[in-house]
């Protein structure tokens, strides 16, 4: 039987003090319960060190190769200070591109737990829920902008209600601005500037809020979506109560209000810029492998030339909203939408007296000439293959 712990070192001494006289060793191991290399390990302790030898010794290495260096040390922390809401992978990814090299993932986390630097996430399990039906993952730059307002929040300079603007695919923070209110034509002019400096996105997704949309308006569209898809933009929704559906421009938004809500700063545009340059330039995401979004987003190719003055409808009869919404069909007023109003639509003949609305490549419903009643299309945003000329 192994030796028992309370007189370990007793019986320790008694083996290598045999061992010392013994003609048969492995013997002697036997009898003791041990194997040899163990055996010879005690005997030769005895002799080099003595009595003190048959003490258990610390099983710590006694040098570390990968021990990190207290000057890495104070970069870590100084990274961190300056970003506290970054996890260890970030903070790591930022020391490694400032300074060439950098400590594992898992010692960061060591290192900055142990300065009180951290702190246990709470996981929490989210309802499982499809996609909207008319959404589309993003693979390249500029095929989505996500589009919202962060919430409002009031500093020394009033009420504060930032817009937002974010390419889905890299994650590059096009816009985040101090809009003086929500209205249309400010947002819009907001939008001009995006478009002159980035070019046309694909699509945008935005929630149902003014002044993306109008829950009372035909398929929700407000004068800024109108505008939107007289530039040949698609249009993509969030369904009602469901933020999930944009998930990661949410996600940016908790960062938001988590770095800049309640921050006291000179220029509040200023720490905007600021902190969009940083979020864009130094921020690593795990979604990209690492990189920052500014190595991953390009202006799009289709450029702004500016809001059409009129919409072309190649093969359909066009029509004029007027300012109350209405337009005319032999002689009969339809009524559409006020967000039309001054703009083209486009009527195709699907049928014996039936005929496909559109406004620019949006199908809004079909109309049935015979008794001049508008039919809308679903809710859900679709699109035609055949794209009007602007």
């Amino acid at each position: 039987m192994p030796w028992a712990t309370q007189d370990l070192m007793n019986k320790r001494t008694e083996f290598a003090m045999k061992a010392l006289q013994t003609d048969n060793f492995r013997a002697l191991c036997r009898e003791y319960g041990v194997s040899p290399r163990v055996g010879y390990k005690w005997r030769d302790r005895l002799v080099t060190e003595g009595l003190g030898g048959m003490r258990e010794k610390s099983r710590r290495p006694g040098r570390s190769p990968e021990k990190v260096e207290e000057a890495v040390i104070c970069q870590l922390v100084r990274i961190k200070e300056r970003h506290r809401s970054w996890g260890p992978k970030k903070i790591r990814e930022v020391h490694l591109r400032q300074h060439g090299s950098a400590p594992s993932e898992s010692s960061c986390k060591r290192i900055l737990e142990r300065c009180g630097m951290t702190e246990k996430r709470t996981v929490r399990r989210m309802p499982q829920t499809g996609r909207i039906a008319s959404g589309k993952k993003a693979s390249l730059p500029n095929e989505v902008w996500t589009v919202d307002f962060k919430g409002w929040w009031y500093d020394r300079d009033g009420r504060c209600d930032p817009l937002t603007v974010r390419d889905e695919a890299s994650r590059y923070l096009l816009e985040l601005r101090a809009l003086p209110d929500a209205r249309t034509n400010t947002v819009q002019a907001c939008f001009e500037a995006l478009f002159a400096q980035y070019g046309l996105p694909g699509a945008i997704r935005s929630d149902n809020g003014a002044p993306f949309a109008s829950v009372q308006a035909l398929l929700g569209l407000s004068q800024l979506s109108v505008w939107w898809l007289a530039n040949g933009i698609d249009l993509e929704r969030s369904r009602p109560g469901c933020p999930q559906d944009n998930g990661g421009h949410e996600r940016m938004h908790r960062d938001v209000a988590r770095e800049l809500e309640g921050v006291v700063y000179e220029e509040r545009q200023a720490a905007f810029d600021t902190w969009r340059r940083e979020f864009n330039q130094e921020r690593p995401h795990q979604a990209l492998g690492m990189r920052v979004p500014s190595e991953c987003y390009a202006p799009s190719k289709q450029v702004w030339k500016g809001t059409p003055e009129a919409i072309a409808y190649p093969g359909m009869a066009t029509r004029r909203v007027k300012k109350n919404g209405v337009f005319q069909h032999e002689g009969q007023p339809i009524f559409l939408s006020q967000a039309l109003r001054g703009w083209d639509i486009g009527l195709r003949r699907c049928a014996e007296g039936r005929f496909e609305v559109f406004f620019s490549q949006l199908l809004l419903g079909v109309l049935e000439a015979d008794t001049a009643a508008f039919l809308p299309a679903t809710q859900q945003v679709e699109t035609t293959t055949q794209t009007p000329t602007t």
